[in-house]
């Protein structure tokens, strides 16, 4: 944690969350936008700074617990979910945020997304999409199309990308949502109302890497709002994802399962039950 604790007296600023540290990410990078998001949906949200925490695991965007100014860790790769959940579930008066990429959360992360999405955990995952990993130098991602062509991989890898949304859907998230870092204040927005719905919420931010992807640039011009409205229908939110042109972007699914939160209250116990069973 780098928390300045002391600081004027009134509302805090998306400034206040925001940590001293220089972001060493590329210039024009996607992530520095979605961090100013991060940081005004918090101001929005005005929690203090001591009652949130912000959860990653390894790659680029995965530096965002280092750039805030409250609770952070910054675990290894693909653990940032079970970090998270087992934070939430143990300290459930926290707001409690993950983050990372398409990389560290689809990848080695795959079975903890698949999983924290069926538990249904009251916490907001944050995937910086840019289709690359960007840290170890440009190599396709899971979410990486077919045949994008690259000097690690000539001609693509002909293998179907991971599709995060439509896998959410089906494993349980409970809000789905897909913004573009190139849009900041709506992203904050979208962000904001992602804590405030309980339960576990998926953003996908399409978050171009210009230095592997400069490519990625257009898609300022690509994306554009959805057209329809979104839906309380898993399996409605589900084809309009898998039909859409991946640059559909606002709330997708807005679900009403209720989050997990198992009852930890302390209970009597008696050792002598457990001396008898193991004491000769």
């Amino acid at each position: 944690m780098n928390m300045d604790t002391a600081g004027a007296p009134g509302p805090l600023t998306a400034r206040d969350y925001k940590s001293d540290l220089k972001p060493v990410w590329c210039p024009g990078c996607g992530d520095f936008s979605v961090l100013s998001a991060i940081t005004m949906a918090l101001a929005d949200i005005a929690r203090p700074r001591e009652e949130v925490a912000v959860i990653s695991g390894i790659g680029c965007s995965s530096r965002v617990p280092a750039y805030t100014n409250c609770y952070g860790f910054h675990g290894v790769h693909g653990r940032a979910l079970p970090l998270a959940a087992g934070l939430k579930l143990s300290r459930p008066d926290l707001l409690v945020i993950a983050a990372g990429g398409d990389g560290d959360g689809y990848s080695i992360g795959g079975n903890h997304f698949l999983h924290a999405c069926r538990r249904n955990v009251d916490l907001t995952y944050i995937v910086m999409d840019n289709q690359v990993y960007g840290m170890t130098k440009g190599q396709p991602s899971p979410t990486t199309s077919p045949e994008w062509d690259s000097a690690l991989v000539p001609g693509g890898t002909g293998v179907r990308p991971f599709h995060p949304l439509v896998i959410g859907l089906a494993a349980g998230a409970n809000f789905v949502a897909r913004t573009f870092s190139g849009d900041p204040k709506g992203t904050a927005r979208t962000i904001a109302e992602a804590i405030r719905h309980p339960g576990f919420s998926l953003i996908e931010i399409l978050s171009p890497c210009v230095t592997f992807r400069p490519e990625e640039r257009d898609w300022a011009n690509q994306v554009h709002p959805a057209a329809v409205e979104e839906t309380q229908d898993r399996a409605q939110a589900a084809r309009r994802v898998l039909t859409d042109d991946g640059f559909n972007t606002g709330v997708l699914y807005r679900g009403d399962r209720p989050a997990y939160q198992p009852n930890f209250a302390p209970k009597d116990a008696d050792l002598s039950e457990f001396e008898r069973e193991f004491l000769p």
